[in-house]
């Protein structure tokens, strides 16, 4: 359960829940419902929740599958398909899919008549542990990722950990990037816990995979019922994202998978804390070591260049007055957000980083 009062909402975790009819439709408050889906994930899942929603007028979206797809285009196109359809403000969208649909799903259902329900169904890895939780919605611009968006929280999240099975190794090593996160923000015995299971985890054993969403979504909705709209400690997600995001934009949408480029954002963000003479040399390496084991990249792209990853930086939702707070690590599971740092020395981590 993520508590926000009145706006509280279960978070279900198990296997098999994509076959309970009631977890669904104890969300959903109006007579219709719209599935929101990918052309990838649709054909897997859009058979197991539809029988559920017989009794209701049901609509469908079916998108284009990927990062690069995650655009006003896209969601003006769910638009289209409510308006056609004759969805009116107590209509519930359905976000079944990865973090992308989610994400898009969440923005459409915000903005759609000022604002209608939603319920997300997550299937990959990363946004079973992140995106579905907190009620952050949006999309990307050219300019810069997720700079378009919307506080909205979703009726329920249903996580079914069996749709795991069908997740493409590279994308189960990108989600593990964001559980990976939580133990380095603030759960110190969870990031142990991790470097003792991590092969656990890549080979996709029940129990391993079960407690770590349990536990990433338990430490995230406490962070986020005391801090829902990031004017504080909430910020603190953000480790490893302003780098990420922006090798994200550099690169285009889609290139690196979002959790890949988280890995080295944090890995980064563990260098700059090293020489700030806030973190000991041998956390990074227990960091690097454990992004490695995970399947990730500990190094940025050289394509970039420093100055050009510099520039995109600075178009971060983290620069408030013209000064970019990162989240930055005074030990594995000590995160600060900070603008308190000296710029020369990030500019030369970039430059290292980018040399490697």
């Amino acid at each position: 359960m993520l508590d926000l009062g009145s706006r509280s909402y279960p978070i279900h975790i198990g296997k098999g829940l994509l076959d309970r009819s009631d977890l669904l439709r104890s969300a959903i408050k109006g007579r219709s419902a719209v599935i929101v889906s990918n052309e990838t994930v649709a054909p897997f899942y859009l058979h197991r929740i539809r029988p559920h929603l017989q009794d209701l007028r049901l609509g469908e979206v079916i998108l284009a599958d990927g990062e690069q797809h995650k655009t006003l285009a896209t969601v003006d196109a769910i638009y289209t398909a409510l308006l056609e359809g004759q969805f009116d403000r107590n209509a519930t969208l359905i976000a079944l899919g990865g973090g992308v649909i989610g994400d898009i799903t969440g923005f459409a259902a915000a903005t759609y008549q000022r604002g209608i329900d939603f319920i997300q169904v997550p299937t990959t890895l990363l946004s079973q542990v992140d995106s579905s939780v907190g009620g952050k919605t949006g999309v990307n611009h050219p300019l810069g990722k997720n700079m378009i968006g919307a506080f909205h929280q979703p009726r329920a999240v249903i996580i079914d950990t069996d749709t795991l099975s069908t997740l493409p190794d590279r994308e189960l090593s990108a989600g593990i990037a964001e559980v990976i996160k939580y133990g380095l923000l603030g759960d110190p015995d969870f990031f142990s816990w991790l470097e003792n299971n991590m092969e656990a985890l890549l080979d996709r054993e029940p129990d391993a995979l079960a407690f770590a969403i349990r536990r990433s979504c338990q430490d995230k909705a406490d962070i986020v019922a005391a801090d829902e709209r990031e004017q504080g400690r909430r910020a603190l997600l953000n480790l490893g994202h302003t780098f990420g995001h922006a090798i994200e934009t550099g690169l285009g949408y889609g290139c690196w998978l979002h959790g890949e480029a988280v890995a080295c954002g944090m890995l980064m963000a563990a260098r700059l804390s090293v020489d700030l003479g806030w973190l000991e040399p041998l956390a990074v390496e227990r960091i690097e070591s454990l992004v490695r084991r995970a399947g990730l990249p500990t190094e940025p792209p050289a394509a970039l260049g420093a100055a050009r990853l510099r520039a995109l930086m600075s178009v971060d939702k983290k620069v408030i007055d013209g000064a970019l707070r990162l989240v930055l690590l005074r030990g594995i599971g000590q995160a600060v957000v900070t603008a308190d740092y000296d710029s020369s020395l990030l500019d030369r981590m970039l430059e290292r980083a980018l040399a490697a």
